[in-house]
């Protein structure tokens, strides 16, 4: 057996070996297939051993399909279609250290398994006044894993690769496999010190670090990223947009905010009403029934809810001046749009502090209080502290567990259906109007729920995200949802929605013939000769070995 392999050739003290069905049992499970079988898993304990795993790779023709939480819901964690070799899940989540490169600056190192709960924690014990590059993953969810497949956030530094300054790497080429990558620069420095290559993303000679961004061309080990400061000042705003027809001056708000308060203004999203429905209500039609929402239904639980059309949601950092001159910008643009609030207004004061009086238990009261506690969860993720405030979305149809936010959720492990739709739009109110349209009539064609969420990273750059929510033990439900996901993908490339992102299937279906992925195929043939490092993520499987 392969995992008596490993045992007889790692140093004990350094891993821990998992045999198949103790291995396809822990991480066999994903938001969108069946479970998966492993033929083992080792769980590192040493950074050191990587090296010699890839060896071993090399030397018996196994695969190594690393990870370091392994909590990519929705996207998966292993592209298992394009080798038939034996499968070695190599676990990097007991690699936690936290290094203080410089706590002035704002620059830290961290290995793979460091969360963002751990690094919160953190950064609270050891009083670095910065914030966690949160996402909605949640707090269970890797650091180093969401900047390698260019993650983002909402916090200031919302583009999670472009904040990395450096980092270390194992390649699986059989020569060079034991020995750890670093850039020219770390290796000309002779202080000793290690620190100015931490300090400059761009190294000397070809950007490689780039490289092992969403690819399989060798394993991260470390990684040093420059953090946000908190700020001095901070709110977070909300805009109630009531009727479609002021969505193109949501759109220039929008735009025009980002672009002229870059660095103040964090990513704005941008939900439709079906998506604010799915965040604060149950599913109507019950979680086991593979149907979308009536109109009439969304319109009622909209009412109920006092949610809009649209819902525009944004933060601003800084100091008082630059706070209070972007908020004065946001309310005079936004007079005929809509409803503006404002995390740190008078208003918002006054009703947290009445509804922490012992007031009776009425419904109007219930749904104040969850609205007001969702609005403190979302400013908490906006100030880099990790929460679970977008992991319910998952449990939409999932009939057999509760989100219990009270504990750590896992979506996978608690047999969610979850696929993702994450393409690129042009930040233009005309490909917007018609990506609405597009994805609203596609998705009823499978009952798959049309939910919406425009994320402005940038003025002149939009990331869309489209969640599919299906009952993972429906066949019928399954498939419904893979089959509305295809559509959406290659009947949005005609439109030019691209995305930035794809699941572990997805990426098998990809057109490999163009220059790009053919230069790809030629950089994994050298730095992999025997295709052992997850042969097929984000590259061709038709790879020499």
């Amino acid at each position: 057996m392969l995992s008596e392999l490993l045992t007889t050739e790692l140093d004990n003290k350094k891993v821990l070996i998992l045999d198949t069905a103790a291995a396809s049992q822990n991480y066999g499970q994903t938001t969108f297939s069946p479970q998966l079988v492993i033929d083992a898993a080792v769980i590192v304990l040493d950074e050191s051993v990587i090296g010699k795993l890839l060896t071993l790779a090399n030397r018996y023709s196994f695969c190594i399909y690393p990870i370091s939480s392994g909590k990519n819901w929705g996207y998966g964690s292993f592209q298992f279609q394009s080798s038939s070799k034996p499968k070695v899940v190599l676990d990097l989540s007991k690699l936690k250290k936290i290094t203080s490169t410089d706590k002035k600056l704002g620059l830290i190192t961290l290995q793979p398994g460091v969360t963002q709960q751990d690094l919160y924690e953190f950064l609270s014990k050891n009083n670095w006044p910065y914030m966690t590059p949160v996402t909605g993953a949640g707090p269970s969810c890797s650091i180093v894993s969401n900047a390698l497949e260019r993650g983002y956030g909402i916090t200031p530094r919302t583009d999670h690769f472009a904040a990395v300054n450096a980092l270390k790497a194992y390649i699986p080429h059989p020569e060079h496999c034991e020995t750890r990558y670093e850039s020219a620069i770390s290796a000309l420095d002779s202080s000793k010190e290690d620190f100015i290559d931490k300090t400059f993303k761009w190294g000397l000679g070809p950007y490689l670090d780039g490289i092992f961004s969403q690819s399989n061309l060798g394993i991260v080990s470390e990684m040093t990223i420059r953090l946000a400061p908190l700020p001095k000042n901070f709110c977070s705003f909300y805009i109630k947009v009531p009727n479609h027809s002021n969505f193109p001056n949501a759109i220039e708000l929008i735009r025009d905010t980002l672009q002229q308060f870059e660095g103040t203004v964090g990513s704005i999203n941008l939900m439709d009403r079906r998506r604010l429905v799915s965040m604060t209500s149950k599913n109507p039609n019950g979680p086991a029934t593979h149907a979308t929402m009536t109109e009439q239904q969304v319109l009622q639980l909209a009412k109920s809810n006092q949610l809009p059309e649209w819902m525009i949601v944004g933060s601003i950092y800084g100091d008082s001046k630059i706070v209070q001159a972007t908020k004065k910008f946001i309310l005079k643009r936004a007079n005929n749009l809509g409803t503006v609030y404002f995390s740190d207004s008078l208003l918002m004061k006054f009703v947290n502090r009445v509804l922490s009086l012992p007031l009776p238990q009425i419904e109007i009261l219930t749904t104040l209080r969850e609205q007001m506690k969702s609005l403190q969860e979302g400013t908490d993720i906006m100030l880099g502290k990790p929460n679970q405030i977008a992991l319910p979305l998952a449990y939409w149809r999932n009939p057999r567990v509760f989100p219990d936010k009270s504990i750590l959720l896992n979506p996978a492990k608690d047999g969610c259906g979850l696929l993702w739709y994450a393409p690129l739009i042009p930040m233009k109110t005309a490909s917007l109007e018609n990506f609405i349209q597009f994805v609203r009539t596609i998705c009823p064609k499978y009952q798959i729920e049309p939910l919406i969420t425009f994320t402005n990273l940038r003025h002149d750059c939009i990331d869309a995200t489209v969640p599919i929510v299906f009952n993972l033990e429906d066949k019928d439900a399954c498939d419904a949802a893979h089959s509305c996901l295809n559509e959406l993908i290659n009947a949005g490339l005609e439109f030019g929605f691209v995305p930035y992102r794809l699941n572990t299937g997805q990426q098998q279906k990809m057109d490999f013939k163009p220059v790009f992925w053919q230069t790809v195929k030629l950089i994994k043939e050298s730095l992999d000769p025997n295709n052992i490092l997850h042969p097929g993520r984000y590259s061709p499987h038709n790879i020499k070995s």
